[in-house]
């Protein structure tokens, strides 16, 4: 393995431990039983997404490109097998159980999105590093590949999982300007999507339009649907500088933060080690950001630099996404914060994300 291999893995694995001593941190004073095991599955989960990461790190990242197809098929299968036999929590049906295991299929979405648009766009050919995008007319430039993207968007929604399906659609139009697409053609298509948005009102779920509310004024419903948001704001904004120390968090540890160990670990984690804390824990993310882009800037051949950059996005857009809803700068949209928040599917796919540009990193000097 490459030394960006071993960045990568040394920057994540710091990640996970950190994830994994702010969920106990969140979770050891609760009184039920079933709450002790979070932390020690959490751990399982590391080990096991250490295993797929060097597994991915060892398999040539060419072979995805005759599998994209059948990635594809089977996120969407499994997206529908969720609405047959998926399990139910707290009003969403996202999980399916596979005996101890409950997997969450919408976090291999995003990694197959990004499979699949590197392929649609680039060429088979390693010798051949060039754009198909110039050769596509209109049809198979935007609106074929936003179909093949819509149907598992759409199947996301309806779990409902609207915050999923908006990281999906941005992973979309970040790759089309990557592709080669001119921005103000992307800035279109956003823009559109924008001005559409009023149109989807009708059709989102009355707990989703209590969060649009609620992020532009969470005092509209203090102790409902602005809980959440005003205890985490309060929790980031009382770890001060140097934060209040491990163990030590008042709104964590008394249980005011609801889904501390979830989406709203960051709060959990700004609370007892502060500012300080957070910025270090937020330049860990940049250097995996940073590392990804690097590594698809360094490889010839484009499947591979697009599949660096849509890994690298995906990974900065859900910490971006779930950063800003801690600090009340985005609606609550249940986006976890990568190899941080509980969660084995989350875990599993980041690791498996990671493992894939460390073998683009290996293999970049072969094309």
């Amino acid at each position: 393995m490459k030394a960006s291999g071993f960045l990568i893995i040394i920057v994540a694995l710091t990640i996970a431990l950190i994830g994994i001593l702010s969920i106990y941190s969140s979770t050891y004073q609760k009184e039920a039983s079933g709450w002790q095991l979070v932390y020690r599955r959490q751990i399982l989960w590391v080990v096991l997404g250490l295993v797929l990461f060097f597994l991915l790190a060892n398999f040539n990242y060419r072979r995805l490109w005759d599998a994209s197809y059948l990635l594809y098929a089977l996120v969407v299968f499994l997206l529908f097998l969720v609405f047959v036999l998926g399990a139910i929590r707290l009003g969403a049906q996202r999980w399916l159980r596979f005996g101890w295991f409950n997997f969450q299929p919408t976090e291999l979405a995003k990694i197959v999105m990004v499979i699949f648009l590197a392929k649609y766009f680039s060429k088979k050919s390693s010798g051949d590093v060039s754009l198909l995008m110039t050769k596509f007319g209109i049809l198979r430039a935007f609106v074929l590949p936003f179909i093949f993207v819509a149907i598992p968007m759409g199947l996301i929604i309806e779990q409902p999982d609207l915050g999923s399906a908006i990281v999906v659609l941005l992973i979309f139009l970040t790759m089309l300007y990557l592709a080669g697409i001119k921005l103000k053609y992307v800035m279109i298509l956003a823009a559109i999507a924008l001005i559409s948005l009023p149109l989807f009102w009708n059709f989102l779920h009355d707990y989703q339009k209590d969060r649009l509310m609620v992020f532009l004024n969470p005092n509209v419903d203090p102790l409902g649907a602005g809980y959440t948001v005003i205890q985490s704001k309060i929790a980031i904004g009382s770890g001060g500088i140097f934060g209040k120390g491990w163990l030590a968090g008042t709104q964590s540890q008394l249980h005011f933060l609801p889904e501390s160990h979830t989406d709203f670990i960051f709060a959990t984690f700004a609370e007892q080690w502060g500012l300080i804390g957070s910025s270090a824990l937020i330049l860990l993310y940049c250097a995996l950001v940073r590392e990804g882009i690097r590594i698809g800037l360094d490889t010839h051949d484009y499947f591979g630099r697009l599949l660096a950059f849509g890994i690298s996005l995906m990974l900065g857009l859900q910490v971006f996404i779930n950063i800003a809803m801690n600090l009340g700068l985005a609606p609550v949209v249940g986006i976890p914060l990568p190899l941080m928040s509980y969660g084995g599917s989350s875990v599993f796919t980041t690791f498996i994300a990671l493992g894939i540009l460390a073998n683009i990193a290996k293999k970049r000097s072969v094309f």
